[in-house]
């Protein structure tokens, strides 16, 4: 079984490894320290499990395990964690695999055996049930069999393009997985929706217009990287999108 270990502190690495490398039948093959570093050493090493700590600097655990989860072949994730009783019984209700800290050598190797993919909704929900913030900073996606993590407050518009969803950001265009629905529900605070195939970026907004047909136009503030075309509004999500903009 290959795993690769992620913490932040390099005295849990070292335990975590320490207790493996005692066991048969599981080689370490790579450490990370944080979230993004766990992202990019799964894409080279394909590890089979990866032991990931919750709480880090930067991209926590919860995050790096939603995408993670996306990858393909996607590693079974076991979390470390020094939570209460609360955030243990919602992991433990949905099946999502956990080892305490400090971490015991039993409980290590038992959590390794029954480890498995957990669906991203399970997660979210544990999350929300032990107060843990599941909502991404980033979404991921693969350009050239290389993973690329996008900032959320760097994108401008989602667009859904056949079953892909484009995503226009500050460093150009990319094309991610999520479904607009699912993107609607989590970003839901920070974008608006325009069309049936379009969400916008409420603080992307500079003003609404009429175009030469009379219909709605939204014209985005000067920087906003979108491709050269017309963002109109269907009627529907006009005063949606007016109520929005005066909130915001």
């Amino acid at each position: 079984m290959k795993i690769l270990i992620v913490d932040d502190e390099q005295p849990a690495r070292d335990r975590l490894r320490q207790i493996l490398e005692d066991e048969p039948g599981y080689d370490v093959v790579g450490e990370a320290g944080n979230g993004d570093e766990a992202l990019q050493r799964a894409a080279e090493l394909k590890p089979d499990v990866v032991l990931l700590d919750i709480r880090m600097p930067g991209m926590e655990g919860i995050e790096a395990a939603r995408h993670l989860n996306a990858m393909d072949p996607a590693p079974a994730v076991v979390f470390t964690t020094a939570y209460d009783e609360y955030a243990i019984d919602a992991f433990e209700a949905r099946a999502i695999g956990y080892v305490l800290k400090p971490v015991r050598r039993a409980r290590l190797t038992g959590a390794l055996e029954h480890a498995r993919r957990f669906a991203s909704s399970a997660l979210a929900e544990a999350a929300a049930e032990a107060h843990l913030d599941a909502r991404r900073k980033h979404v991921c996606a693969y350009a050239h069999g290389e993973l690329k993590l996008i900032p959320v407050e760097e994108i401008s518009m989602f667009r859904a393009d056949q079953k892909y969803v484009s995503v226009d950001h500050d460093n150009g265009q990319d094309l991610i997985d999520d479904s607009l629905k699912s993107l609607e529900g989590e970003f839901g605070d920070r974008f608006v929706r325009i069309h049936r195939s379009a969400l916008i970026a409420v603080d992307r907004i500079d003003r609404l217009e009429k175009n030469t047909e009379g219909k709605t136009r939204v014209v985005l503030r000067e920087g906003s990287q979108v491709d050269n075309i017309e963002l109109i509004i269907s009627r529907r999500h006009v005063a949606e999108v007016k109520r929005r903009l005066k909130e915001s």
